[in-house]
């Protein structure tokens, strides 16, 4: 029996008829059951789906905006750059905007003139001998404007020619030859000539063809690329032991220590450069990794300063104790979560808030405005309702977020270690600009080809970086460091001045 819906609802005359009705009525019934019953499975796997297409949409919108301001990327590597504002200032009752270079009231900054014993030529400009008015003009040596030029000499090499002689015995005719002076190389290069290979691509990130083209076009001196490689190994090999005694001095430093890394090539193979520094020492190792194996090589296993760096787990081998984390990097972390929905968006923005109070603190306790007493005190609060609100964020109900703040509060002493003890930084900026230089000459070399090439970077950033920490000309340091080498003397220590003292 059949039954159409769209015409009026029948009308059975009989108890049988009815009961036909009844249970084709009924097994209708059952089947739209069965159908109502798969669509709302239908719904829920689609809700399902729907919910994993919208997290990895949200996801991928958090990588698509992740840049320099909320992540470790370099600012180099963002693809969106926004302009920064304009500086304004109110010099005159009014707002204008800053304009380059020297802005009014700027008390202006001249060369010095050197004195007349110092000068190497003196030429006496007159004044015309007749007046306008047709009268004679008479000099006054007493009263002069002096103006100096300064100008470089014409570059010529100093070429030295050792002339060994032979000579024979009367008795068996043995044949001698006399010997190069102590300390005088085969190469054809002197250490001053060898030293600026190695400073200018050591240091200032130029390639071996630019400095072939510098000797060739302004020293006047034609050398192959084959003997600046041989001029880079004769430095490297000079600062083994000057580098290896800064390392040692590293590891066995009680005090403040920042550490970084970054990326390294050889041939190709990704590798790691890694820096630990004082404020008078800088010491760079390159690596196969970025493990904790890495981290003990540059600092040793029994490591017992205070270590601030960013929070990659390579440095989890230390005492939590003995850490600082890096509050601009955590700061970009919050950033990032500040930028998600929800609570753990608010979350976020509340950390954010209290970080920018924390800087503000900690700008006028170093610029001396209030006691360390002081900013201890005010830090408290602040201290307490950061890690209030990390600990919220491991049950926001974003999974990220929340691994992201059970990970800090696993090591949360390593948030505060600047508070608690005098003289520890909140950031490592002291250790990113430090690298930095390597990344510039990364970025111009395109990294090395051999374990060779390795130890020469090493040694080069180590002996340079030291250098400027301590003031220290590093191409008159390098210079002599390869003669003493030469001479099979004592290689100049980059350790500070009181420490050589007490070494000694």
């Amino acid at each position: 029996m059949k039954l159409d819906f769209n015409k009026s609802a029948p009308q059975p005359k009989t108890i049988k008829k009815a009961q036909k009705i009844i249970n084709v009525v009924w097994g209708c019934s059952s089947e739209f059951q069965k159908r109502e019953l798969a669509l709302i499975s239908e719904l829920s796997e689609f809700r399902k789906n729907e919910t994993a297409l919208l997290s990895e949409i949200a996801d991928l919108k958090e990588k698509l905006n992740t840049n320099s301001t909320n992540s470790s990327k370099a600012p180099s590597s963002d693809l969106f750059k926004t302009r920064k504002p304009k500086k304004k200032y109110h010099g005159s009752g009014k707002s204008n905007t800053l304009k380059q270079g020297a802005q009014n009231g700027h008390e202006g900054k001249g060369r010095k003139l050197l004195p007349p014993e110092e000068v190497d030529n003196t030429v006496a400009c007159l004044p015309k001998s007749i007046c306008d008015c047709g009268g004679h003009i008479e000099a006054n040596p007493d009263k002069i404007k002096r103006h100096q030029q300064f100008e470089l000499p014409e570059i010529k090499p100093i070429v030295t020619e050792y002339q060994q002689i032979y000579g024979s015995c009367n008795d068996c005719g043995t044949l001698y030859c006399g010997e190069l002076p102590f300390g005088v190389s085969t190469s054809f290069l002197a250490p001053r000539a060898t030293a600026t290979i190695a400073i200018l691509t050591g240091d200032y990130y130029l390639s071996r063809r630019s400095t072939q083209l510098i000797f060739d076009d302004i020293f006047n001196l034609p050398v192959s690329l084959g003997s600046i490689s041989n001029a880079e190994e004769t430095v490297s090999t000079a600062l083994e032991a000057p580098v290896e005694e800064a390392k040692i001095y590293i590891q066995e430093y009680k005090w403040s220590v920042n550490a970084d890394e970054t990326g390294h090539k050889q041939q190709g193979d990704k590798m790691w450069m890694w820096l630990a520094a004082t404020m008078m020492v800088a010491v760079f190792i390159i690596h196969a990794s970025r493990s904790m194996e890495a981290a003990k090589a540059l600092l040793g296993e029994k490591f017992a300063g205070v270590l601030t760096t960013d929070r990659c787990s390579s440095y989890n081998c230390f005492k939590t104790v003995l850490r600082q984390f890096c509050w601009a990097h955590l700061k970009r972390d919050m950033q990032k979560i500040s930028e998600r929905s929800g609570r753990a968006g608010q979350i976020g923005d509340e950390i954010l808030d209290f970080i920018r109070r924390m800087f503000r603190l900690w700008r006028r306790h170093k610029a001396g405005k209030i006691s360390r007493k002081t900013f201890q005190a005010a830090m408290k609060p602040i201290r307490n309702n950061i890690e209030r609100l990390l600990k919220e964020g491991t049950t926001c109900g974003h999974k990220k977020t929340e691994n992201s703040c059970a990970r800090i509060l696993k090591r949360k002493d390593a948030l505060w270690t600047f508070v608690d003890v005098e003289g520890i930084e909140p950031t490592n900026n002291f250790a990113e600009q430090l690298i930095r230089p390597y990344v510039l000459w990364r970025k111009s070399s395109f990294g090395t080809q051999s374990e060779r090439g390795n130890l020469f970077v090493e040694r080069m950033m180590t002996t340079t970086a030291t250098c400027k920490l301590q003031n220290r000309n590093r191409y008159d340091y390098v210079t002599e460091a390869v003669s003493a080498h030469l001479k099979n003397e004592s290689i100049p220590s980059l350790l500070p001045v009181e420490e050589t003292k007490l070494a000694a």
